[in-house]
Formats: C-alpha cells, sequence, structure tokens
C-alpha cells in the first residue's frame, strides 16, 4: 500500500483516481509547518503540493520513503529541485493542465482591447451613458502569435475561426508543422509590421526578454493592440507606455507584470487604453482539477514503476553508467548550447555520434544533455528528463548513432543540428588535463574550451583579418582571451573563434561584421 500525503488545498475532483486506487492510501492535510512536515514525512511514498508548502531538503532528508513529489501546477520553486535530485525523488509538475484556461483568458483579453469592454463598463456603472466607445471587429484582422507551443497553437485554431488571419514565430515551428495548424511562419518584425493584433506565448529567457521593444513599436501598424498573458518582460513595458501616447498602440491587456505585484503608481493601472488583470491565466476550476488529474496519473505511474513525463529533474540512473557519463554531461550540453545558438531556423532533426569508449553504455541520458542544450536558449520549461518529449512534441526528430573509434581521440561526441536552411556540426571530447574541448565546427578543426563569453567569426582566409579583429576589438576595451583559427585550405574559407573577458557590445558586433571578408559574426554564451 501506497501512502500519498497531500499538503496543499488541492481539488478532491482532480485527486480521485488516487482515492480510487486499491493501493493508495491518501492522507490530506494541509497547514503544516517545516517541522510538522519532517515529523510525519517519513511514513510517505508521495507527496503532493500546490505551492504554499515549501518542501526544502530537511523535509526531502526526512522522507526516507519518498519516491516523488508532484506539483499541481507548472512552477515549481517552492521544492528544491537539487535536493530532490540528490536523493533520488522524481519532482514532477502539471505544464499542460492550464492550457485551455490560459488560451481562452487570451481571447478574453482580445475581444476586451477590440470593443474596450472594462471601460465601457466601468462608465455604465458609474452612471454614464457614454455610447462613444467605438471599437474594431476581429474578422479579417491579422493576428500575430509570438511563440507557438501549447497555448500559442490553440489561440490559433480560435483565431481561424474567428475569420482571422495567422501568422506565427516559433524558432522551432517547421513549415509543415505550420501548414497544419493553418499559420503562416513569420519574423519577429515581419509580424509586427503586419499584424492589427500581437499575442505573446514565449517563456521569458535571456533571448526573449523585451522581445517587442522600441526598435519593434517603431515599424508597428498604427492602432494595433497588444496581448501578453504569458510572462512580464516579454513585452517592455514602458516602450509600450511611450508608443499609446504616440498613438501606435491603441489599446493594450497584460495578465502579467516585469515585477509582480506592480507598484501603485506603475502607469499600465491608470491608462484608460491599458487592460490589467492580476496574473489569473490558470484560474480556472477546470484547470486547478486538470492539474490536480495530470500529477495524480503521473504520481500512479512513478509508484507503480510504469513509464511517466513531465519529470523537472534527473531520475536515478544506474551508478555504473552515471560514473561513466557523468563527465561528459557538461561537454554534451555546452555542445548543444552552441548549435542552439548558431543553427538557422526550425530544428527538424538531430544527430548524435557517440565514438569510442562511449559505445560501451547507455548514452541515452547523455543524449538528454545535448538535446536540452540545443533548446534552453528557447524554452523555459525544458529540463534533462522532459527535453525528449518536448522535441517529439515539436517533431525534432532524434538520431542516435555509434562508431568504433574516433579518429586521433579516444572519445568523441558530434552533434549536427539540421534545419531547413542549413546543417550545422560540432564535435567534442575530454582531454586528460584539459577537460572539455571543442575540435570541430563544421569542417573545421579547432581546439577551445567551451566556456564564457565567445565569438564565432566566419572569414575569408586573407592577410590581416586577424589583426583587424583585434584591433577593434581592443579600442572598445574588449579583451580577448583566447584565439582559435580554423581553415581547410589557404586562401579559403575559414572561422576565429575568440574568447573575450565580457560580452561585446551590440555596436561593437555591428562594426565587426562591416570589415572586409568577414562573411558572420555570432555572440555565444556558454
Amino acid at each position: 500500500m501506497y501512502k500519498v500525503l497531500v499538503s496543499d488545498p488541492i481539488s478532491d475532483m482532480g485527486i480521485q483516481m488516487l482515492y480510487d486506487a486499491a493501493d493508495v492510501e491518501v492522507v490530506k492535510q494541509s497547514g503544516l509547518s517545516e517541522d510538522e512536515l519532517i515529523s510525519i514525512i517519513g511514513d510517505y511514498d508521495a507527496l503532493l503540493v500546490r505551492s504554499q508548502t515549501k518542501v526544502t531538503e530537511k523535509i526531502m532528508n526526512a522522507g526516507t520513503k519518498l519516491k516523488v513529489i508532484g506539483r499541481a501546477g507548472v512552477g515549481v520553486d517552492n521544492i528544491d529541485l537539487e535536493a530532490a535530485t540528490k536523493r533520488g525523488i522524481i519532482v514532477i509538475n502539471a505544464p499542460d493542465g492550464n492550457t485551455i484556461a490560459t488560451c481562452e483568458l487570451t481571447f478574453a483579453m482580445m475581444m476586451s482591447t477590440a470593443r474596450m469592454i472594462p471601460q465601457a463598463y466601468k462608465k455604465t456603472v458609474g452612471g454614464e451613458w457614454d455610447r462613444k466607445f467605438i471599437g474594431v471587429e476581429l474578422r479579417n484582422k491579422t493576428l500575430g502569435i509570438l511563440g507557438m507551443g501549447r497555448i500559442g497553437s490553440e489561440v490559433a485554431k480560435r483565431a481561424k475561426v474567428f475569420g482571422m488571419e495567422v501568422i506565427g514565430y516559433d524558432p522551432f515551428l517547421t513549415e509543415e508543422r505550420a501548414e497544419k495548424i493553418g499559420v503562416k511562419l513569420g519574423t519577429v518584425n515581419e509580424i509586427v509590421a503586419k499584424a492589427d493584433f500581437i499575442t505573446v506565448h514565449t517563456p521569458l529567457t535571456p533571448e526573449t526578454r523585451h522581445l517587442i521593444s522600441k526598435p519593434q513599436f517603431d515599424i508597428m501598424k498604427k492602432g494595433m493592440r497588444l496581448i501578453n498573458c504569458a510572462r512580464g518582460g516579454i513585452i517592455d513595458e514602458m516602450a509600450m507606455v511611450e508608443a499609446i501616447e504616440q498613438g501606435i498602440v491603441a489599446g493594450a491587456a497584460f495578465d502579467v507584470f516585469e515585477v509582480e505585484p506592480p507598484q501603485k503608481d506603475h502607469p499600465f493601472l491608470n491608462n484608460p487604453k491599458i487592460i490589467v488583470t492580476p496574473h489569473l491565466g490558470a484560474s480556472t476550476i477546470e484547470a486547478q482539477e486538470n492539474v490536480a488529474i495530470d500529477v495524480s496519473e503521473e504520481v500512479l505511474h512513478i509508484l507503480r514503476n510504469e513509464p511517466f513525463k513531465n519529470a523537472v529533474n534527473l531520475p536515478p540512473v544506474p551508478a555504473n553508467v552515471l560514473n561513466k557519463l557523468q563527465p561528459y554531461f557538461g561537454l554534451g550540453e555546452k555542445i548543444g548550447s552552441i548549435l542552439g545558438q548558431i543553427a538557422q531556423g526550425a530544428v527538424y532533426e538531430i544527430v548524435v555520434n557517440y565514438a569510442g569508449d562511449l559505445i560501451d553504455v547507455d548514452t541515452s541520458p547523455l543524449t538528454r544533455y545535448i538535446v536540452k542544450g540545443v533548446f534552453e536558449n528557447q524554452l523555459e520549461s525544458i529540463n534533462i528528463v522532459n527535453a525528449m518529449h518536448l522535441a517529439k512534441s515539436r517533431d525534432v526528430n532524434i538520431v542516435v548513432q555509434t562508431s568504433n573509434t574516433s579518429s586521433s581521440f579516444t572519445n568523441l561526441v558530434t552533434v549536427t543540428v539540421k534545419t531547413k536552411q542549413e546543417e550545422k556540426t560540432l564535435a567534442g571530447t575530454l582531454l586528460a588535463g584539459y577537460g572539455e574541448r571543442i575540435v570541430r565546427i563544421d569542417q573545421y578543426p579547432v581546439d577551445f574550451a567551451a566556456e564564457g563569453n565567445l565569438l564565432l567569426i566566419s572569414h575569408n582566409d586573407k592577410p590581416g583579418i586577424i589583426g583587424r579583429v583585434g584591433t577593434l576589438l581592443g579600442s572598445n576595451n574588449v579583451n580577448i582571451a583566447t584565439m582559435q583559427v580554423g581553415r581547410k585550405v589557404i586562401g579559403g574559407s575559414a572561422i576565429m573563434v575568440l574568447t573575450i573577458d565580457k560580452s561585446a557590445p551590440a555596436e561593437v558586433l555591428a562594426d565587426l561584421t562591416t570589415q572586409a571578408e568577414i562573411v558572420n559574426v555570432r555572440a555565444l554564451t556558454v
């Protein structure tokens, strides 16, 4: 008999399958202090929480029978993931349960901005009969969706029914998948220039922070409307206020803020053209039940040693496998991260080749690190457990190959990322005394440590280029720590890899691209 403790208020209907399971005993006891939880957790195989219970390392150390912690929701900030992984406790969440709730809130916000419903309501109940609220229809309008994951795809389906044309942006949305859901592909700037309405559904990452900012507002269609029910910070709040004052943005609706709750003097709160709500994306009865149902189902699978998904930490790996693979985890993730930053277009296939002494063990845990690295700059919720599942959900094919030899290396990890536009390849190895090294980029032999701030410069192999690059960086106070040059033939195409002490300003990168014989410059962070 498995014992499950529910320490936060969670819908009974949502966890009904646990009550119905003949091999499970459920105990609900909320409001426990850390000490109280420590005193009883040793009797339980599973712990279900929402956001109130803080699941600390002390609690997990006391949970000697604990196999799984289930979070009935998305965020797991209240759970010490490192401690859970260390103890072999699987942590799961329910990332799909609020999809429809957030999608429908997005549409409610869109229609509210189109018809100014909250503003009209406020005047009417205040005693004013003001019929000057002239809105716009959704039919025949263009909707831009930035982020075509679960929620963005659901929004697209509903927009099509409303007679809207939909343009979507997602770094990993292939043309085939876009065609399936009736969405045209576009860049961020193309969408900004064409759309009448824009809604964002990306995670908040360094790449998506201020995805819409002043440069985008400058090319935006006048009179358009913006909706953000995803994460605060994707849209530059102050730049949007300025765009409203300039008449570029006719209306906006935000369920999220860069800082929550917002200060009382936040300019959104007293602007009649902006609708705001207090982060209600998942606040429906159905969503709360759905996340509880999802997490209950996963808990049962784990307790019964059945296949499961939605884990947010690493499941236990046999000690002999872990000992051999662990030194390669960092290398694999860095190779993936670099490829994810340099590959242009939507990834449809990742080919991993293991050579040398790596072919003797199950390399699937290492493959997860590689896949995580490829997507980590685009997908906020990706981790080493759900990486393969998320790749599959985006129609990305993962191919794993092995080779008995690795030329001059005793071990070699070679990864190729394929998009419709290009193929990019990186190879890396572990060298005794030198650690993780990247030894090939595409056809170019190199040898550098994958760490810190890097510049990858593609150029023609002509005299003086290295000197010009060094001079330009030096004059802008950017210090070069290491430099590697790779070429196949004298005078042909070549690459330059520089490790720099700090990230180079955007204007410096722009200056580099204007230099004669330089083809492309990419700033990388590893």
